[in-house]
């Protein structure tokens, strides 16, 4: 094999490491930066093209992300440039937050937000792994399947108001758990 084919494999192998660790990374964080976008932008049609924008953009620069670094800081970042542009490009249909200051203030409270929900989020997984398989499985029927309190009484052999009263003690175990969690974050 010669030095230059080689050369193309290996380039060829990082590109689809960076392509796939580029997918993982949008698949994890596309809702909250899709949310992101759509508070700051009136017309859904037009928070889709700057979504569809912001994508390309994160693509071409991927390898400028820092490996480890936060992912949603660094799209939010590329969103909101693309929305600052397309409200530049748009003076005829003006937006609610005439001021590119006001929309930055919007933007930083949603980071700083976003940010607080993403730390509850993590601790609220962490907590819910270590509960019990039992009481992990009544969450899982009361919040994920959306059954009601009867049907997780009848699938977990129990009365309604023991079900009332575990959920409630299972929410309370969380809750300390996600504090104390939070607590040693900071």
């Amino acid at each position: 094999m010669s030095d230059s084919s080689s050369s193309d494999s290996l380039n060829s192998e990082s590109e689809t490491d960076s392509a796939k660790a580029y997918l993982l990374l949008l698949n994890e964080h596309e809702r909250q930066l899709s949310i992101y976008v759509h508070a700051l932008v009136q017309s859904t049609e037009d928070a889709e093209d700057i979504l569809q924008a912001c994508r390309l953009t994160m693509w071409k620069k991927f390898e400028t992300f820092e490996p480890g670094s936060n992912f949603l800081a660094w799209a939010r970042k590329i969103a909101l440039n693309h929305l600052l542009n397309h409200r530049r490009s748009r003076k005829r249909k003006p937006m609610h937050a005439t001021d590119p200051e006001v929309l930055e203030a919007i933007a930083a409270e949603i980071d700083r937000q976003g940010d607080a929900l993403d730390h509850r989020s993590k601790a609220l997984r962490k907590c819910l792994q270590q509960l019990p398989d039992s009481q992990r499985q009544t969450i899982l029927l009361r919040y994920y399947e959306d059954d009601d309190i009867a049907e997780i009484a009848a699938k977990t052999k129990r009365t309604e108001g023991a079900v009332y009263r575990l959920l409630s003690r299972i929410r309370t175990a969380l809750n300390e758990c996600i504090s104390a969690r939070l607590a040693s974050q900071t």
